[in-house]
């Protein structure tokens, strides 16, 4: 992972197109199935393709396996 390449709140909150409150209530979850977060301290920055495979086994879960 190239560190300069993680993002801000509101820049991952901008480029998925969702409120910052949404992408702040889900860096609380916790466990399996939580969004990729990385902690700098306080902060949390976000690697855009992690963050873009989490949503997507979160749509094939819900929609079950392709064949």
């Amino acid at each position: 992972m190239d560190l300069s390449e993680l993002l801000t709140i509101d820049e991952e909150a901008m480029r998925l197109k969702v409120k910052k409150t949404w992408l702040y209530a889900r860096t609380r979850e916790l466990g399996p199935g939580s969004i990729p977060v990385v902690r700098v301290g306080k902060y949390v920055r976000f690697n855009h393709a992690d963050v873009l495979a989490w949503l997507q086994s979160l749509q094939q879960a819900a929609t079950g396996p392709q064949a």
